[in-house]
């Protein structure tokens, strides 16, 4: 007698994004998800995506993390991008944390740890923010994309539009390191360079925007971009057992991986899954251009403008908060 046995396969339930709304970081005015917002309407300052923590709190055990694939989207509840399909990605993120034990004895610390965020795609830590930005804007069914740079978010928003199929412009300062150059272009992307410094750049990028059309990807003049470096943060608290680093040394230049590092915190607290304070936080700019250290000197809530910037980490040159 032939018994026959019925197998159904069960498909992985999809994630599920908890975001609810964009705010305003100074009005704390709210928004909807399906308009394309730069800055706020209502102050022309920075809009952040908000998440219900609540129920996320409810529904989602941190352990689950641990299964998933080993990149930034495995944060898939605390992203913007509400459908999965919409994602794209390059394989960024889950960077590894180096125990840096030799150097810490050097400067008397007992722990002293490094992230190596060169191992992303593009090299650098800004793969991060465009992949997130990049995938909402797909969302939204933005396809052609502008953005200043100084050199490395250029050559990463250029392979992450490339790998979803949009056009993309990218202004950059002629000066700015030929590597990134031939990059953004070999992967498709229409290169623009300007004479000046990437506040410059930006400037033409907005105008190209009004002018075309275009979906302005600049510096938090858009809210996706800090969401993707928020996984830095997200991978800190995970890679040290729930718990914050007591201290938290970052390169600045726009400063939007900073911000996007003590926003994942403040989200974890919310959510209880992290009970350790905020880091102190050392923001360390080029002497040749330092409008956040000038700022905090001056005990000023907002930078000015850091005139004549100039240093040799490309990436560091920007002067002013608004690229």
């Amino acid at each position: 007698m032939i018994q026959y046995l019925k197998i159904t396969h069960k498909e992985p339930p999809l994630m599920k994004s908890y975001i609810s709304h964009l705010e305003c970081t100074v009005t704390a005015q709210t928004y909807p998800l399906d308009k394309p917002l730069g800055t706020s309407p209502a102050s022309g300052k920075v809009l952040f995506p908000r998440y219900d923590l609540t129920k996320l709190r409810q529904d989602v055990d941190p352990k689950k993390f641990q299964s998933r694939p080993s990149n930034m989207w495995k944060y898939f509840e605390l992203m913007p991008v509400q459908d999965p399909n919409n994602v794209i990605t390059l394989g960024e993120g889950d960077t590894p944390l180096m125990h840096a034990q030799n150097l810490a004895r050097k400067f008397g610390l007992e722990n002293l740890y490094i992230k190596d965020e060169g191992v992303n795609p593009t090299g650098s830590f800004k793969a991060r923010g465009l992949s997130a930005a990049v995938s909402k804007a797909k969302e939204l069914n933005q396809m052609r994309l502008t953005m200043p740079t100084a050199g490395n978010a250029g050559s990463a928003m250029a392979a992450y539009a490339a790998k979803a199929g949009m056009e993309a412009h990218i202004f950059m300062p002629k000066d700015a390191p030929e590597s990134n150059k031939i990059e953004c272009t070999a992967l498709g992307s229409t290169v623009h360079l300007i004479d000046g410094l990437i506040g410059d750049a930006g400037r033409i990028s907005q105008e190209k925007a009004r002018e075309e059309g275009l979906f302005d990807l600049s510096t938090l003049r858009e809210p996706y971009r800090v969401e993707g470096k928020k996984t830095m943060g997200l991978e800190l608290a995970e890679q040290l057992g729930w718990k914050t680093p007591d201290v938290i040394i970052y390169p600045t230049g726009g400063g939007t991986g900073i911000v996007g590092i003590w926003k994942a915190f403040e989200e974890l607290r919310e959510l209880g899954w992290i009970d350790s304070p905020q880091p102190k936080f050392v923001s360390i700019q080029a002497e040749g251009c330092q409008p956040l250290v000038r700022a905090f000197e001056k005990g000023l809530t907002t930078a000015e403008p850091h005139e004549n910037a100039s240093t040799l980490a490309s990436g560091l040159r920007v002067p002013g908060v608004f690229a």
